[in-house]
């Protein structure tokens, strides 16, 4: 599993749900998408690098995503 590839899906997937003009659903439906489209390998290979890293190249959503839901995305 290639995390560069990862953080690149995610902050893809980020910017789609970043132009929804109500930031919590959107943070909501971003972590639904996580926890329905990616298997529990990608996810946790993305949670680990969030948390572990605090200079990341994630976007912020994706990141404030992680921070605030990062259980339901488990």
């Amino acid at each position: 599993m290639n995390l560069h590839h990862l953080i690149k899906m995610a902050n893809q997937i980020g910017a789609f749900f970043e132009t929804m003009p109500n930031r919590p659903q959107a943070m909501t439906d971003f972590a639904g998408h996580i926890k329905r489209s990616w298997e529990p390998r990608m996810r946790s290979a993305l949670l680990k690098y969030a948390e572990e890293q605090q200079e990341n190249e994630l976007k912020e959503i994706v990141r404030e995503t992680i921070r605030v839901h990062a259980e339901a995305m488990r």
